[in-house]
């Protein structure tokens, strides 16, 4: 499959802006990886379509609704390796999935490692979706994480599962983390081609966020655990990521576990491709979440 000129010009600019060379280092720096973080967004659109923040336990939620009528809650988890986010992209992608769908978005900003650690995190997703359960029907919510966000996500579906909560409608999980201890063999070979994450920094920041050294815990390796009985779920996968090669055995857990499931594979693509910028291929990818979304809403 042929690329996009603009596929090009991403990595490029991937490459000039040194995000690999910032998750290549051990352990890795926090304060420099949160300088790209944006907490409040800015611009006309958010101006006119904020309509509250809150917060949840620990979590400050950013609202987002361009229709008052809408019914129907997309709990946006965002990614950044436990230690940093939500950055830029992520309000971008809100930003076109709001004019693109008829949801209201809470964008959840959850606290972040080394100040906060998994358990904490995890504690913040329940209390976000017994919030949302205390305002729509379970059936009206779908839940959308990138990288660790999909970590978080896929761990919160694993709990309410074992605990028999009511699920969401389907869930998203863009370049999900599936395994924290990065120990597939796989990733090894991965790794140099893949123009955004480095197994090294990422491993890092995982020990930040772990509790006693633990990253096999289910809470942050969901690989480990159980996938029986999961809602609807589309998994976006990139082939150029070190997460793929776990990303490929959750698939098999997925199949083995008979879950209704759609796997959409970038060819050649990084991590949270639907995302990044300017590229072509991620704005078709991010045009078929937005019809995922609005199937049967």
């Amino acid at each position: 499959m042929q690329q996009s000129i603009t596929y090009y010009i991403t990595l490029l600019v991937l490459k000039l802006k040194g995000i690999k060379k910032n998750f290549g280092e051990d352990p890795v720096d926090v304060k420099k990886i949160r300088k790209e973080d944006v907490h409040h967004p800015q611009g006309r659109f958010f101006r006119k379509n904020q309509k509250r923040t809150f917060q949840v336990l620990n979590s400050f939620i950013t609202e987002i609704a361009r229709n008052e009528a809408a019914n129907r809650l997309l709990i946006f988890i965002h990614g950044g390796a436990f230690i940093s986010g939500p950055a830029q992209h992520h309000w971008d992608t809100i930003k076109t999935i709001a004019n693109q769908t008829n949801y209201t978005i809470w964008m959840c900003d959850y606290p972040k490692a080394p100040e906060a650690k998994i358990s904490q995190m995890a504690a913040n997703m329940d209390a976000l979706y017994n919030a949302a359960l205390e305002t729509y029907e379970a059936d009206q919510i779908s839940v959308i994480g990138d990288s660790v966000g999909g970590t978080l996500v896929a761990s919160l579906m694993q709990r309410l599962i074992k605990t028999n909560r009511k699920l969401p409608h389907k869930i998203i999980l863009v370049s999900p983390v599936m395994d924290a201890t990065l120990s597939n063999p796989e990733i090894e070979r991965v790794d140099k081609i893949d123009p955004i994450l480095s197994k090294k920094g990422i491993l890092s920041a995982k020990k930040m966020c772990s509790e006693n050294g633990d990253l096999k815990s289910t809470l942050m390796s969901p690989l480990n655990g159980c996938f029986e009985k999961f809602p609807p779920t589309i998994l976006f996968l990139a082939e150029n990521d070190i997460m793929y090669p776990d990303q490929r055995l959750a698939v098999k857990k997925f199949l083995e576990a008979k879950v209704d499931f759609e796997v959409i594979e970038g060819k050649n693509m990084p991590h949270i491709w639907p995302y990044l910028p300017v590229m072509k291929e991620a704005k078709v990818a991010l045009n078929r979440i937005t019809r995922i979304l609005n199937k049967e809403s």
